[in-house]
């Protein structure tokens, strides 16, 4: 769809009404939602409607129906659950209750539905827009109303911390839950550790393994039980015998994931008690049992929840105001990282059929219906490898990021299922031309997955002037193959040794790249490892600068963020956090822009905003540095705002990595030794076989260094096109500025079929 579409559409919305009501469980993310579909449909004119308490308030009508405003969901994005309520209703199921639902539509003129829940809340709608006709006609047979409003169309988002939902690659609150997971299983590791202890953790997941497999991964667990994947007979000898391995070894503690409907090959449930028991008359191990239940539901939502919602939501409202009455009722779903439009039915049968094949014993039909994530996420922790003999190095190169770890512990230990010989590089390639090399071992990696910043130490030298020792060093050790983790200096330190080729015959050997930078600056990827978890910190900061204004009238912030040149962290922050702008390089400002900005804020202030958020990328212009903005803020805002300025600084490299880096870190890891392994086996002196991996919406891929030179600008330090920038949109009209839609790519229309749901998201 053209831009000049988009603008039509704006213009011909004006009267029409639609309204917006969350369903079913609830999960963090979905105020983030109801904020984006609420100023969104005022964005291009239409009426909005809140409808409290889900179908039942939708059944009662009367004040469940409001009206919105725009400040109706100021101040929300961060809040967990959702607060126009969610309610199971039984009315609706019936054709009785549906008719009073569709009067009371009517009754308000709304023809337009937005519905966020699962499948079941999905598959109403979906009952209720098809029944719409009928239900009018007996309304008009009893005198009710007049024949009006002939048409019901129907968008979907879901609102699932199962991620339970076929077609999607994330659903609303999943992202979330594995935070609360991964923030209490690292609580308990510690104290796992003291006391030498084995814990059972149970999660959600009555039908899906999801939350399960992803924070088995994430915290390296030493076994997993998922309702999609029984284990074979006789597991529990196998798990005892890993779990006493694991002690003969040196780990003090062990941690069993089960998700709650985990069952045996014969489909009788496995439960946590039962594993605890196990483990204590087989090992006699101090063994807990920590059962996580609806903490997973609640908190704040993380940033990922909180830009996915942002995303869907606008793209829900377009869908509605392009609708007709052939147009077939869709779900917004996620797609690598753009939003899409998938045919709603398609959805529900594919995801119906999960359950079916797990009720007909059909266990390895179900994992792939459940798609790319889980069946990949599940190799990768089900490995079984044929041997070969070649050493790899690993080094971290550039700033340190959440996420190094977790692709250095993946890549140690599936290098040595392999039968390599694994070297760690401190400090990177200075630690590689001095020598400062080290065998890594299996347990050397043990725990490294929830570890923040890099435990092999990292620097941003680059290698043109050590080529010399770092060729010696090669030879010295015999080294067959380099994995480097690191940003923009890991990606130009790897171009410079394949150019030194000519000159070194040591260099001639796989090298691969896996970008890992908050900066997210590396070209050829999507996403870098790190700058979920740089996000995270980066909306948490603000959320506290945020709040500390609750108590304050009419305050504004300028917040500095990091990113170099790159306005990826500025940007994703600003639409996690809610901001009034976000200043980046690759948008120049001008005194003009800032005016504009200075004014808007001052007629927010004056009326029922009491406070603004401005963020600034730290390298965003060479004169308008944040300083500056904060005087020019505190000087033009006199008399109707105040301004402060923070600089958020490194706490945004620190932390804990994200669940999203954890297990993104794990993944590269592995596909990073899979194609070095491969290449080691080939007559690699006659490949291109120095290559960054990369994540392009779906696809990985292995992208040689030289082809994405004329790709870079390396003055900044970044790739020349960046995805992330059409976002800017989104937050300007989430912001209520006027702005073209010229930037704003609306979402596909995408059919979801076995082979759809079996491509790998990458993440």
């Amino acid at each position: 769809m053209s831009s000049v579409d988009l603008e039509k559409l704006k213009m011909t919305c004006g009267g029409r009404a639609m309204a917006v009501l969350t369903s079913g469980g609830d999960a963090q993310g979905m105020n983030a939602a109801v904020r984006a579909v609420t100023r969104m449909g005022i964005y291009v004119g239409a009426k909005v409607y809140l409808i409290y308490e889900g179908y039942q308030g939708l059944v009662d009508g009367g004040d469940n129906i409001k009206l919105a405003h725009w400040h109706s969901v100021t101040n929300i994005i961060q809040l967990g659950g959702t607060i126009i309520g969610s309610a199971r209703c039984k009315a609706f199921t019936t054709r009785e209750g549906r008719l009073a639902a569709a009067f009371n539509l009517v009754q308000k003129g709304i023809t337009n539905l937005c519905v966020c829940g699962g499948d079941g809340s999905l598959t109403g709608a979906n009952i209720f827009r098809t029944e719409w006709s009928s239900l009018l006609d007996e309304l008009v047979q009893k005198d009710t109303l007049s024949k009006q409003h002939n048409h019901l169309n129907i968008v979907g988002l879901v609102g699932s911390i199962d991620n339970d939902f076929c077609g999607t690659d994330m659903t609303i609150g999943a992202d979330s839950a594995l935070h609360r997971i991964m923030e209490i299983i690292d609580a308990i590791m510690t104290t796992a550790q003291s006391h030498q202890r084995t814990f059972v953790l149970e999660v959600m997941g009555r039908h899906c393994g999801y939350l399960a497999l992803v924070s088995a991964l994430a915290s390296g667990a030493d076994w997993l039980f998922i309702p999609e994947a029984p284990p074979q007979e006789g597991w529990e000898d196998r798990m005892c015998a890993r779990l006493e391995t694991s002690r003969i070894k040196g780990s003090r503690l062990n941690i069993i994931i089960i998700a709650e409907g985990a069952i045996d090959r014969n489909g009788k449930p496995i439960s946590s008690t039962y594993v605890k028991d196990l483990v204590v008359k087989r090992l006699n191990y101090d063994t807990r049992v920590t059962v996580l239940g609806h903490v997973q539901r609640g908190g704040t939502p993380s940033a990922f929840d909180r830009i996915l919602s942002s995303k869907l939501g606008v793209e829900a409202v377009i869908a509605l105001m392009e609708a007709s009455p052939d147009t077939p009722a869709c779900v917004i779903g996620l797609s690598g990282n753009h939003a899409v439009r998938l045919p709603l039915m398609e959805c529900v049968e594919m995801t119906k059929l999960v359950q079916t094949a797990m009720n007909e014993k059909r266990f390895d039909e179900a994992v792939k219906l459940r798609g790319g994530i889980t069946k990949s996420k599940l190799e990768s922790a089900c490995l079984c490898l044929p041997q070969s003999n070649f050493a790899v190095a690993i080094l971290n190169v550039g700033a340190p990021a959440a996420g190094m770890n977790a692709a250095v512990r993946s890549a140690v230990r599936l290098a040595l299922a392999h039968g390599h010989k694994v070297y760690g590089v401190h400090d990177g390639f200075q630690g590689l031309a001095n020598g400062a090399v080290f065998e890594m071992e299996w347990h050397t990696v043990a725990g490294w997955t929830g570890q923040g910043s890099s435990l092999l130490g990292t620097k941003r030298t680059l290698p043109s002037k050590l080529l010399e020792k770092i060729a010696e060093n090669i030879t010295k050790f015999n080294i067959s193959a380099l994995l480097v983790i690191g940003g923009f200096e890991a990606y130009r330190g790897v171009l410079e040794l394949f150019e030194a080729r000519g000159h070194y015959d040591e260099l001639c050997i796989p090298m691969c790249v896996i970008p890992a930078t908050i900066s997210n600056n590396v070209p050829g990827t999507d996403f870098s490892l790190g700058a979920d978890t740089a996000v995270n910190a980066a909306m948490e900061g603000c959320d506290k600068i945020k709040q500390s204004a609750s108590g304050t009238k009419r305050r504004v912030f300028v917040v500095e963020t990091m990113g170099g040149y790159c306005g990826y962290l500025a940007t994703s922050t600003g639409i996690a956090v809610g901001a009034d702008a976000a200043y980046i390089f690759e948008d120049p400002i001008n005194i003009h822009d800032l005016k504009t900005n200075v004014e808007h804020l001052a007629e927010k202030m004056k009326k029922d905003i009491q406070r603004g958020l401005v963020l600034r990328n730290e390298k965003c212009h060479e004169y308008y540095t944040t300083d500056f903005i904060h005087r020019l803020y505190s000087s033009e805002g006199k008399g109707i705002f105040d301004c402060r300025v923070n600089v958020l600084g490194h706490l945004q490299q620190g932390g804990a990595p994200s669940p999203f880096d954890r297990n993104y870190g794990t993944k590269l890891g592995v596909r990073a030794i899979q194609w070095i392994s491969k290449k080691l086996t080939e007559h690699f002196r006659q490949g291109k076989t120095a290559s960054v991996l990369t994540l392009k919406r779906k696809v990985i891929s292995f992208v040689p260094v030289t082809e994405l030179k004329d790709q870079t600008d390396f003055e900044h330090r970044m790739p020349k096109v960046q995805w992330w920038y059409n976002l800017r949109t989104m937050l300007r009209m989430l912001a209520k500025y006027q702005t073209s839609f010229c930037d704003y790519v609306p979402g596909e229309i995408e059919h979801v079929t076995r082979r759809s749901i079996s491509i790998d998201a990458g993440f």
